[in-house]
């Protein structure tokens, strides 16, 4: 087992706990829960992993854990407003809630906003990585995978911007240890990146992990701490009284607890309003398949130009990108995986395209300020966590351990305190 600080005397989340949403943020701080003691309940409208935390790239890569909203990002949309190929594509609508959250959206890409973003990143990234180490000696026995990350250019000059954002990220106080290869010095990391890209940046000290068959890891590891899961229900009201509090569940009986922790990713519209969250939560969905290679894949690979990342994934490869702003639940648009093998193709090596499968969508929650939602609501002992855009699974374990321990001892860790719901 994984050690826990001592235990309070009187704790805002003793006794039992409902945890709202079964994907790599409510397992996770349903798991940092129980290592105080806490009794949980995890209820999900699907199932465990089945939403953003399946089909994601599964990096674990603090490395490059930075604000969306930026002003390169802000550029490239007005560029590509309306085209469907597009990596970030905003499809004709009259959602007046949409247009608010581009509007608040554009107002943060300046790189005083991003500063003070990355500034607020600082902390949870540096101790991203050992939440994970804490779940692996507590009993989860899905690896998690050390490699690389290796962000590759198809011309040397073409690095200047990411050689830019690495120095920001070194001057708000994160480390990153980057070493710059030439096709010759990579060898064997390059076999999997077309002849015609003449740089690769390795950023070490990251990982990655298969993210579904992580999260069910994680879940397994719940259970056989005494944990209870249940699937198919979706909770629509959340309120308090005297005695606890009720999450009502759509065609089931109620649920009571002590505490409540929501984890809906970008279903946190339906319920934050009621708990004083107004900060929306925008879906912005991404898509991935999973191909066949000619060879084993050594590590994740980021082509920033074409906005692909890969992925090594059960002996092939996962290659996904696309940020679209469409309803959550959306269908998949064929045209986006199209557009993400176009780009792909000519900045890969060694893919048997026509062996693709496990095409996915799935919807990563974006916040206008590009700050995660992690904390107490105004409704007493009801808490949230979400918001955390494409890095869900590399802040999940680290937001799950820091939230499980405000939940418990009543004081905000400092490396949340850029993160309330409230705000």
């Amino acid at each position: 087992m994984s050690s826990a600080p001592s235990r309070p005397t009187k704790s805002p989340a003793r006794g039992h706990v409902v945890v709202v949403g079964a994907g790599m943020l409510g397992l996770a701080t349903a798991w940092f829960l129980q290592e105080y003691g806490v009794e949980v309940t995890v209820v999900d409208r699907e199932g465990i992993a089945a939403g953003a935390s399946w089909g994601n790239a599964g990096w674990l890569s603090p490395g490059i854990v930075t604000p969306l909203a930026e002003p390169s990002v802000l550029r490239y949309g007005l560029k590509s407003f309306f085209d469907p190929a597009a990596a970030l594509y905003i499809p004709p609508s009259i959602d007046l809630g949409l247009w608010r959250f581009l509007t608040r959206f554009a107002m943060h890409c300046t790189m005083t906003q991003w500063k003070r973003s990355m500034e607020a990143y600082v902390e949870i990234d540096r101790q991203a990585l050992s939440a994970f180490d804490d779940l692996a000696n507590g009993g989860v026995t899905s690896a998690t995978i050390d490699a690389p990350l290796l962000v590759t250019f198809e011309h040397v000059r073409q690095a200047s911007g990411f050689r830019h954002e690495l120095e920001l990220i070194r001057q708000a106080g994160q480390h990153v240890d980057v070493d710059e290869l030439s096709r010759a010095d990579a060898g064997a990391l390059m076999a999997h990146i077309s002849d015609r890209m003449e740089l690769v940046l390795q950023l070490n000290g990251q990982r990655y992990v298969d993210p579904g068959e992580f999260v069910n890891s994680l879940a397994d590891s719940v259970v056989a701490k005494g944990g209870t899961i249940r699937k198919g229900l979706c909770a629509h009201t959340i309120s308090r009284d005297s005695s606890g509090i009720t999450v009502e569940l759509e065609g089931a009986d109620p649920v009571r607890g002590d505490a409540v922790v929501v984890a809906v990713g970008s279903w946190l519209n339906e319920l934050g309003p009621s708990l004083g969250v107004r900060t929306r939560v925008q879906s912005g969905r991404g898509y991935s398949f999973s191909v066949s290679t000619h060879q084993p894949v050594p590590a994740p690979i980021y082509v920033p130009a074409a906005r692909v990342a890969c992925t090594p994934y059960r002996g092939g490869m996962r290659i996904g990108g696309s940020m679209e702003f469409r309803s959550v639940d959306a269908p998949l648009a064929s045209n986006r995986v199209a557009a993400i093998v176009k780009a792909a193709k000519p900045v890969l090596s060694g893919v048997d395209w026509e062996s693709m499968s496990d095409v996915w969508v799935g919807s990563r929650p974006v916040t206008a300020d590009s700050r995660p939602l992690i904390g107490a609501t105004k409704v007493a002992g009801v808490f949230v966590a979400g918001g955390h855009g494409m890095f869900g699974m590399t802040l999940g374990a680290v937001t799950g351990k820091l939230l499980a321990e405000q939940m418990v001892t009543g004081n905000q860790p400092a490396a949340l305190r850029a993160f309330g719901p409230l705000r």
